[in-house]
């Protein structure tokens, strides 16, 4: 694997997210925590090797809980909270390489726009999952065009404290899919949207066992159903749950590492062998690890540690590059910067 530090500019690389821009390469949101920006950076080749960053928005405490997909128009858009005024805001980039943006509040009624999730609906319009700390609600923003400059807000899960770690993509029936947590009972959830603007939802428990359902993630494997990565916080395991039916009323849960203190800030894909790819940090090693799953369900797989200089890996998101190999971008604890690994085959093995 080559495994770069792209950022190192004082404590920086906080949240972020990796994203394939419409000109094949990486494209990451995240956190400057010294200056409390929203920035991104654009990497200059196919394995990140360096990047041209870009300061996004300054305006007050801006850039938390970064979230970053391609519109249909071909430009990056960004979901984050302003932590100055507690809202949820969108930026979208102005060109292919996020050199600017314009920013837009989504909602500040309240509390809102922690934990945030964004993808691109089949009408062309982004779709934003998010945790509405006031009512300690899920909700969803749906753009009212392409640039995000407004959008209209549902709140779809409301009993007990529920919607930390949302993440959200659109599945084979062209509808939205939201994993979660559901913090009260400590259990995993997921919203299956009703429409395409996600006016309401279909709320399931798939996971009840221990206490479940952080750091999740969610994709739509190659057999068109929900795949989900999350972790078992009592016992620090990593877990997958493979949906059972488009809508994810039921699924089949795996434990994937259950050594030491696995299964946080997992980050999910699919490799372009049409099988799972996981992202995540083991705790009690500081290290970045990744796991392949071996069959479309996930019921078996395998873990490798992919970067173990100093405490690294918080924070991991994973995609797949122009090159069908995984690029990861993460946090170094250790230095405080933004780092990115591109492994050296689909399996992200050394």
């Amino acid at each position: 694997h080559i495994s770069t530090t792209v950022d190192s500019e004082g404590d920086t690389g906080w949240a972020p997210s990796i994203t394939i821009g419409s000109d094949g390469l990486g494209l990451i949101s995240f956190q400057d925590y010294t200056d409390d920006d929203l920035k991104v950076a654009h990497c200059n080749d196919l394995l990140c090797s360096s990047v041209t960053t870009t300061t996004i928005d300054s305006d007050g405490i801006v850039g938390s809980d970064t979230s970053i997909t391609v519109g249909s128009d071909g430009l990056g858009i960004i979901s984050y909270h302003d932590d100055t005024n507690d809202d949820l805001k969108v930026a979208h980039c102005d060109n292919v390489v996020c050199s600017s943006a314009t920013t837009s509040t989504i909602d500040s009624d309240g509390i809102v726009g922690r934990d945030t999730s964004i993808t691109v609906g089949p009408d062309g319009l982004a779709l934003i999952s998010y945790f509405d700390s006031t009512n300690h609600d899920l909700k969803v923003a749906h753009c009212d065009n392409v640039v995000c400059s407004s959008a209209t807000t549902s709140t779809i899960d409301s009993p007990d404290l529920v919607g930390w770690d949302t993440s959200i993509t659109v599945g084979s029936d062209r509808l939205g899919l939201i994993s979660y947590q559901d913090w009260t009972n400590g259990n995993l959830k997921v919203a299956h949207c009703n429409d395409v603007p996600c006016t309401s939802a279909t709320i399931s428990t798939i996971d009840t066992t221990g206490h479940v359902g952080g750091y999740t993630s969610i994709t739509v494997g190659a057999d068109g159903l929900g795949l989900i990565s999350y972790c078992r916080q009592d016992t620090g395991d990593l877990k997958v749950a493979h949906c059972n039916n488009v809508a994810c009323s039921s699924a089949s849960i795996f434990t994937i590492d259950s050594v030491g203190t696995s299964g946080l800030y997992t980050s999910i894909t699919i490799g372009r062998d049409g099988r799972g790819l996981i992202s995540y940090y083991r705790d009690d090693t500081g290290n970045l690890k990744v796991a392949h799953c071996s069959n479309i369900t996930c019921s078996e797989s395998s873990s490798t540690g992919v970067d173990s200089d100093g405490d690294v890996g918080a924070s991991t998101s994973i995609t797949v590059g122009a090159d069908g190999l995984p690029l990861i971008s993460y946090r170094d604890w250790s230095n405080d910067d933004l780092k990115v690994v591109h492994c050296s085959n689909e399996f992200c093995i050394p």
